[in-house]
């Protein structure tokens, strides 16, 4: 597998040395924000004028973000499907849905435009690094992004704090893993675990679309404006397609590398051949599908997985076989 320099804006490779992205010589710690948390100023706006809805064309967004269903329930313990998460275990709910203004009355469908966001703006240390070395994808970091996070714990006067009073901190949480470096489609699918099944190229790690309720994560929990947030121990995850990334997509073109599953599989953005938007239809049971795709200068027919804008977000389950990562 070779990776493709001009997607690697945070993976730095010199030769077969490694590279740490988005560090500093400062001397800081990486657990120490560089900057203090700030409140961003939002404008509410009105709009009575009716329009006319325009048709979706190629590279644009053919879901509906207002009214995106909601993913509860679309998970499996005995088989991938399309449009669900293959969990290795069913987390069961206590928390009531539908309670958020985001969500719908009927509780079966969010609004992705109006969804509360944890406020603040708080800059990292962060550091990754990626090294194909004898077969094998090194990937190493800190686990913080290189992008601005919102301020947590949830502050009381956050107005997100009576939706999701997330308590935890965000700490660095060490990336060492070792991916196959020409990773191949498995016999057969395997499932997802709660907790981090990739990492993106931000250097922060990426979970199922599932919350800790087996519930759909990004309709339910509360992130900041980044789509993410820290977990218990302090891991900074996303459970969606951030929008704070540093790889952005390109009108009428495939969308660039955004990360790596545990497979070794990369992960891209939203578009497809031609920039089209996908959707879980042009997508297979573990949501990506295989195509002439050129990296490193080489074209070749390879599987790769897709971010989408509708659950399961991510991936649906394991299309090669897992390394062990945390």
């Amino acid at each position: 597998m070779t990776i493709l320099p001009t997607q690697l804006s945070l993976v730095c490779l010199a030769g077969s040395l490694l590279v740490a992205c988005g560090g500093s010589s400062s001397g800081a710690s990486a657990n120490t924000p560089v900057t203090s948390p700030t409140t961003p100023t939002t404008t509410a706006t009105t709009t009575t004028t009716p329009t006319t809805p325009t048709p979706p064309v190629a590279g644009t967004l053919a879901i509906d973000p207002t009214h995106l269903p909601i993913g509860d329930g679309k998970v499996s313990t005995s088989a991938p499907q399309v449009g669900y998460v293959f969990a290795c275990t069913l987390p069961n709910s206590s928390n009531p849905s539908g309670k958020a203004p985001w969500i719908s009355a009927d509780g079966l469908t969010w609004d992705a435009t109006v969804k509360t966001a944890v406020r603040g703006s708080v800059s990292w240390l962060s550091q990754f690094s990626a090294n194909l070395s004898n077969g094998i994808l090194n990937l190493s970091g800190n686990g913080l992004p290189a992008h601005p996070t919102g301020t947590f714990p949830v502050s009381p006067g956050d107005p997100a704090y009576q939706y999701d009073r997330n308590p935890n901190t965000i700490s660095s949480a060490a990336i060492a893993w070792g991916l196959p470096g020409d990773p191949v489609v498995a016999a057969s699918p395997s499932c997802t675990s709660l907790g981090a099944i990739g990492v993106m190229l931000s250097g922060a790690r990426l979970y199922n679309a599932l919350d800790a309720d087996g519930r759909d994560a990004a309709a339910h929990e509360v992130q900041d404006v980044c789509g993410g947030h820290p977990q218990g121990m302090g891991t900074y995850h996303y459970h969606n397609l951030s929008s704070c990334l540093a790889q952005s997509d390109t009108a009428g073109a495939h969308s660039p590398l955004i990360g790596y599953i545990a497979d070794g599989f990369g992960i891209y953005g939203n578009l497809g051949e031609q920039g089209k938007a996908l959707t879980n239809a042009d997508l297979d049971e573990c949501h990506g599908h295989a195509h002439l795709l050129t990296v490193g200068g080489v074209a070749a027919v390879r599987y790769h997985y897709h971010m989408s804008k509708e659950y399961p977000y991510t991936i649906g389950c394991y299309k090669g076989k897992p390394a062990s990562i945390d």
